[in-house]
């Protein structure tokens, strides 16, 4: 197994919408969502690590090491037979087994671990309470995001669409078309906060180098084959690292985040931003701490 990173991180990721939902609220419709408080718009962090997940699914297919755990079709429950498996155990006869065998918890976590990215990476609940009970046991994961917000307040749009299919023969003869909604930010620049803990990925996920730069690329692309006619125009426009010389870190998170600074090309023009470069992102590298880096990839 590949050794842990040996760094502390801290990333912001800044990523568009033009023309779509980019994660839509179940108890508001599915349209997208926003704080109502602030009007900025919203983006949860499961959203986020969904994508990086499908990326990491697509590039690596199913490749030893980098599988992934919470994915569609698959109950968690398979997964987590296969690290009993792996242990020659089963799950009726695991608390005996467990009885004799203190450090059996520990080398099913560590399975779980070693074979799944996501795990490695994000952390996992892997009890759940059913018959026998599986218990793969809980893993508090290095790489943690907050939820994206827009830089500035976005107006959510309901438009109507019409289509010439219609649902039921016995409609044919009242109508020519159906009507249909879906809901659209115009345009919205987001911003998204992120940690890397080299300490947790030393004493429990073992999350290393190969699986850093995987990481980095799968969320500078995770929109690139995401693409829905829902979702509209969706890209990551920067990825900005800052990387510390020691595991527990030189600096507080949030000093490194203040030093990025995304503002208007031109603050005194009243019209809504529609496009990217309506902003300018700055970082002031000068006042950064002693012991942190830089680097800006996108």
């Amino acid at each position: 197994m590949a050794e842990p990173i040996q760094n502390r991180y801290e990333f912001v990721i800044l990523f568009d919408v033009e023309n779509g939902n980019p994660n839509g609220d179940p108890d508001a419709g599915n349209m997208p969502r926003v704080d109502p408080e602030t009007g900025l718009g919203l983006v949860t962090d499961v959203c986020l690590k969904r994508k990086i997940r499908n990326y990491v699914e697509m590039v690596k297919e199913e490749a030893s090491g980098f599988r992934i755990y919470v994915k569609d079709g698959v109950p968690l429950n398979r997964s987590d037979e296969e690290a009993f498996a792996a242990q020659g155990v089963t799950a009726k006869e695991i608390k005996e087994k467990k009885k004799a065998d203190p450090d059996l918890d520990r080398r099913i976590r560590d399975w779980m671990c070693a074979n799944f990215f996501d795990i490695r990476t994000f952390g996992a609940v892997m009890t759940t309470f059913v018959k026998n009970s599986l218990n793969c046991g809980q893993v508090r994961g290095p790489v943690q995001l907050g939820f994206a917000h827009s830089v500035e307040p976005v107006i959510p749009q309901e438009v109507t669409i019409t289509r010439v299919a219609i649902t039921r023969e016995s409609d044919m003869e009242r109508k020519d078309t159906e009507m249909g909604r879906k809901y659209i930010v115009p345009y919205g620049l987001y911003r998204c906060e992120g940690y890397i803990s080299a300490n947790l990925a030393r004493k429990t996920t073992g999350f290393s180098e190969e699986d850093l730069e995987l990481l980095w690329s799968s969320i500078l692309n995770m929109f690139e084959h995401d693409r829905s006619a829902a979702r509209g125009k969706m890209a990551v426009r920067e990825l900005i690292i800052f990387k510390h010389d020691s595991e527990l870190g030189c600096a507080p998170a949030w000093k490194l985040f203040e030093t990025v600074k995304v503002s208007r090309v031109h603050p005194e023009d009243p019209a809504p931003a529609r496009q990217y470069s309506d902003y300018q992102v700055t970082v002031d590298e000068d006042s950064l701490p002693e012991g942190v880096a830089c680097r800006r990839m996108g």
